[in-house]
């Protein structure tokens, strides 16, 4: 299934799930204490967008400091669990997997998803979709005496229901990051005081563990690296991923632009590749595009990787320029220098905490105009927020950052 079958799914049964539980709670539910409990166990329900999972890494290691790295879990689904594992917070069997290969496949997970946690006589479980309903769901029938999210106290955000013990606010001036932290930090108050919360906004941690990996996908990216280039020299490698996820295609940057921008780059850089990174699926339309630079420096790895071997190309090249997406962030796992285009969303929640990120946004009177309240869509049909990063901008970026790169290595 794509994401718009999941948000269609999750708007058209979840809100009726969501009220009978609350219907349930209500009519059946145990009495909440009016004071914090011990936290054993703690569950973190984070289904979907890989890139906000390397965001939740202060958030998952302050649960860590809690309840002990074998006490913390992850419920996810399974096409996203590699970057979960990557940040090596929790232990592999402690992650749930479902699948969303098929509407059948997802209930039927689900349902094994559900009696597991239950089993596990959970204390805390953290709803960090913000307004989803399949997450509140999840939360709420993994059994967790208390359980934090947000809540839509006057419409504010879509409806799911009454299914948490701890309901907070979203507060859209915080970096997610520091979203993230604050849900964590919910399980210790009284749930009786929220949602006001009597304390400073959590300290932006920079701080993210190294990828570091495998031997053989190391060797394969450096085999695919020579082959495609045609050169066993250590030249300078830009990769430039004109791709955007499903979820917000208007985070996409023109493709003409990206052309020229690589046809830039390469009479900058003499000795410099130009890769175009992709899904499988754009594989035929990166093609095209690298055949339209015309130059034996520019070639497409689109279809060639798996995203662990993506990882590896990351801690091979030097500079990533990127739509706003999941690559922004896993990238912030390496050393590689990152250029990431905003638009529809804003810098300010998103942009990866890392030094050697640069994010280029416009800051149109109508950017962003996705957010958590809106179910992350728009009216818009035109990306002028995009249209308005110009190539110049983004040529003066990655000059920068392959100046910072090769000072850094020297």
């Amino acid at each position: 299934m794509n994401v718009a079958t999941l948000q269609r799914i999750d708007r058209r049964l979840g809100i009726p799930l969501c009220f009978c539980l609350t219907r349930f709670r209500r009519w059946f539910g145990r009495r909440q204490h009016p004071s914090p409990p011990s936290l054993r166990r703690i569950l973190f329900v984070k289904l979907a967008e890989q890139g906000s999972t390397v965001l939740a890494y202060p958030a998952i290691r302050r649960a860590v400091e809690m309840a002990g790295r074998e006490n913390v879990y992850f419920i996810v689904f399974e096409e996203n669990r590699f970057i979960l594992d990557a940040l090596g917070l929790v232990p592999e069997a402690n992650v749930i997997t479902l699948s969303f290969a098929s509407f059948f496949s997802m209930c039927r997970t689900a349902v094994q998803a559900v009696a597991r946690m239950r089993k596990l006589k959970l204390d805390g479980a953290i709803d960090m979709e913000f307004f989803s309903r399949g997450s509140a769901a999840i939360t709420f029938l993994s059994g967790a005496r208390t359980r934090v999210g947000f809540h839509t106290f006057f419409g504010e955000g879509p409806y799911r229901g009454d299914l948490m013990t701890h309901r907070l606010l979203y507060n859209p001036y915080l970096h997610t990051a520091q979203t993230f932290q604050a849900l964590v930090e919910a399980l210790t108050q009284k749930p009786g005081t929220l949602p006001a919360f009597g304390s400073q906004p959590p300290v932006p941690d920079e701080r993210l563990p190294e990828f570091s990996p495998s031997p053989h996908d190391r060797a394969a990216m450096q085999t695919l690296l020579r082959e495609l280039s045609g050169t066993t020299a250590r030249a300078p490698f830009i990769l430039l991923n004109p791709n955007a996820s499903d979820l917000v295609p208007l985070r996409r940057w023109p493709n003409p632009r990206y052309l020229e921008l690589a046809g830039r780059l390469l009479e900058r850089f003499p000795e410099a590749h130009v890769a175009f990174t992709g899904m499988a699926a754009e594989a035929d339309a990166i093609e095209e595009m690298t055949r339209a630079v015309g130059s034996p420096r520019c070639f497409s790895l689109a279809g060639k990787t798996t995203l662990p071997q993506l990882m590896a190309l990351y801690t091979l090249a030097d500079v990533l320029v990127t739509n706003d997406s999941g690559p922004a962030h896993f990238a912030s796992l390496t050393p590689i220098r990152v250029v990431a285009l905003f638009g529809p969303e804003t810098p300010a929640l998103y942009a990866a905490r890392n030094r050697r990120n640069t994010a280029l946004w416009a800051g149109l009177v109508c950017s962003p105009c996705v957010n958590a309240y809106n179910n992350r869509q728009s009216p818009c049909q035109d990306n002028l927020c995009m249209q308005q990063i110009s190539v110049d901008q983004v040529f003066a970026a990655v000059c920068s950052a392959c100046t910072a790169r090769a000072a850094a290595k020297a």
